[in-house]
């Protein structure tokens, strides 16, 4: 799709998409239409998409856009971020995991970093020399992190870790991997840190199998794997251990609002698609459109879609004041995708049976929609704490 959905279909436009917001975003839907989707379908067969790509995008600015230009960023704001993750939902190649590169792994280095490893990492994760991971998830501990088992554990100046991760995404091609470890597991989440890891330089790391997922196929996801891995104490994150939980719960805010932003802009990719295919579908001797059902129905899909894109904007715009609170950040993402299931299942079932083939789009997007109620802390883990301001 060449155009905007959303202004394709008269959604409200937010006030922080100032001209330059506006031009990223059209910088950045250019390139995902020529450079992504025209090898989007074999970055599906192969479950990754190509390394090359990332350059490409960091070359196109579309790295670290709100990490300040003295780190190789573009000095931008999550606006510019959110952008970006609008113009993948937009045209379609979900699977291209710089999102979670840019607005959740960068940040913890800007934040919690040292001016060295800032200067060391950053830069490089802007041109796409290293592409970055978190590895929270294990075997044992989804959204409970303060059952996460890796160990840290202090050997001169280095650590010692042993542990296993899982559903790790951009997992198979990520080489700077922020590890949510224990470096004393008798304090429980005081005793949670957050290291760097290198996997050139690491020893005893392993990726185990890109896993074979329901939806979201061109995205790596994978198994990590660290068995007596060595990493330089000055890898860890922040002034002294313990701080990783802190340090989690401060950043889960953005996470949570970045899925939320794949949420709302497939939510008008898919309204956008369907409007059209109704237009030019006909049954009965007349377009799908025509009939009252289908313009109900439609009617209160562009509503919904209108109130999530209100929403939305406006967390983004408490997020650049400063102001987004984890419970508001946690309904927005548990509604916002919530709603993008609602609303792609139901633009599915106005295909009829050509929303059950694999060449229309609407079909792959039911199949990548469905992991958004679940990664980022499931749906059920943010009505919990929302329920906690109660």
């Amino acid at each position: 799709m060449a155009t905007n959905p959303a202004e394709v279909l008269g959604l409200p436009k937010p006030a922080w998409a100032g001209d330059d917001v506006g031009m990223l975003y059209d910088m950045a839907q250019r390139f995902m239409s020529e450079e992504i989707a025209p090898r989007y379908e074999d970055f599906e067969r192969n479950e990754i998409v190509d390394p090359d790509c990332w350059k490409k995008a960091g070359a196109a600015g579309l790295l670290c856009a709100s990490i300040p230009e003295a780190y190789g960023g573009s000095g931008g704001s999550f606006a510019h971020e959110s952008a970006i993750i609008e113009a993948i939902g937009h045209v379609g190649v979900d699977g291209f995991g710089i999102g979670l590169h840019n607005s959740i792994v960068a940040p913890y280095i800007l934040h919690y970093g040292s001016e060295e490893q800032k200067r060391n990492w950053l830069p490089k994760m802007a041109t796409g020399e290293l592409i970055g991971a978190i590895a929270m998830t294990e075997p044992g501990a989804g959204s409970d992190l303060q059952a996460v088992r890796t160990r840290a554990e202090r050997n001169g100046n280095h650590y010692r870790i042993n542990g296993s991760k899982t559903f790790i995404t951009n997992g198979q091609l990520a080489n700077l991997i922020i590890l949510v470890t224990k470096t004393d597991p008798v304090l429980g989440a005081k005793g949670t840190s957050l290291i760097a890891v290198e996997t050139a330089e690491a020893e005893g790391f392993r990726r185990g199998r890109n896993l074979d997922k329901i939806g979201m196929k061109a995205n790596d996801t994978s198994e990590l794997f660290f068995d007596d891995v060595r990493v330089p104490t000055s890898n860890l994150l922040g002034a002294e251990e313990g701080q990783g939980f802190v340090q989690l719960m401060q950043q889960l805010p953005q996470e949570r609002l970045q899925i939320g932003a794949s949420a709302i802009a497939m939510i008008e990719r898919a309204l956008a698609l369907t409007i059209d295919y109704v237009r030019q579908r006909r049954a009965f001797g007349k377009p799908i459109i025509d009939f009252q059902n289908t313009q109900f129905k439609l009617a209160e899909l562009k509503t919904e879609a209108t109130v999530g894109r209100v929403f939305y904007n406006d967390c983004v715009r408490r997020h650049i004041d400063g102001g987004l609170d984890p419970s508001t950040a946690s309904m927005a993402k548990y509604w916002l995708t919530d709603l993008q299931g609602k609303v792609v299942d139901e633009c599915l079932q106005l295909h009829g049976g050509y929303g059950y083939m694999n060449e229309y789009p609407i079909a792959r997007m039911y199949r990548d929609a469905r992991v958004q109620r679940i990664y980022g802390g499931t749906n059920e883990i943010m009505k919990l704490l929302i329920a906690r301001t109660l």
